[in-house]
């Protein structure tokens, strides 16, 4: 007799959705997630990242997008991978997308767009043309960076309170070193690359005292991944 096993758990008896389901109410809870080699990389240097993580990961992503009010990108997420950030793989509500395009580089064709009855977002300057149906928030005019705490905020006030900040990488680093991010899950796939584009980049340190040292846990996934599970709310530093 074949025993088919499902590759995930209900969230409320999982421990890497416990700190979703147990935020608290009266404040944003933000996590962040990072898929990447052994070697640190998240994409190939032509950008190919189809494939590096393996099916629990796929599992787990979809779980956090399942247990979360909005799940936000930047508009190079979207440009490179045109994701649809829906739940497909797992049982559960499909989050609001965000998209960080303040620039307006995103096509309108983007499957994150696509409208299926979940609240579309994207930040933007100036103006929106054209219909209501999308929501627009329109940035502060200034350089190109967006403040992560300002778009947290912003988020929180529209009735999200539990945020996963999916990707890239560079959205991702931005979002940590503003402190924004309360919990990050960086996912290690048994592959080497060799060569290829990083995945976290900080604010660089000079001293080790400076490094930060979360509580983690790990988890061994289905298929060989390694899942980190960062407190970055309880950081050490040394």
């Amino acid at each position: 007799m074949t025993v088919h096993h499902h590759n995930f758990r209900k969230p409320d008896t999982d421990p890497l959705i416990a700190p979703l389901l147990e935020a608290p109410p009266d404040r944003p809870f933000v996590i962040a997630q990072l898929g990447q080699s052994l070697d640190g990389r998240i994409a190939t240097l032509t950008g190919a990242s189809r494939w590096i993580n393996g099916r629990g990961a796929l599992d787990h992503l979809h779980r956090l997008r399942a247990n979360v009010d909005a799940v936000v990108v930047g508009v190079g997420t979207v440009v490179h991978d045109n994701p649809e950030l829906t739940v497909r793989r797992v049982e559960g509500r499909n989050p609001a997308r965000v998209v960080i395009d303040p620039n307006k580089r995103m096509p309108l064709t983007s499957r994150c767009l696509a409208d299926d009855g979940s609240r579309r977002i994207v930040f933007h300057r100036g103006p929106e043309q054209g219909g209501g149906v999308i929501e627009i928030i329109a940035v502060p005019d200034g350089a190109g960076f967006v403040d992560p705490n300002w778009i947290v905020k912003t988020l929180h006030a529209s009735g999200m309170k539990k945020i996963l900040i999916e990707g890239g990488a560079r959205t991702v680093s931005s979002f940590i070193d503003a402190g924004a991010v309360d919990r990050l899950h960086v996912l290690v796939a048994p592959v080497i690359l060799g060569s290829g584009i990083q995945g976290l980049s900080l604010s660089p340190i000079a001293a080790m005292a400076e490094a930060r040292r979360p509580a983690t846990r790990t988890h061994v996934l289905d298929g060989g991944d390694v899942l980190f599970d960062c407190d970055l709310s309880s950081c050490d530093k040394g």
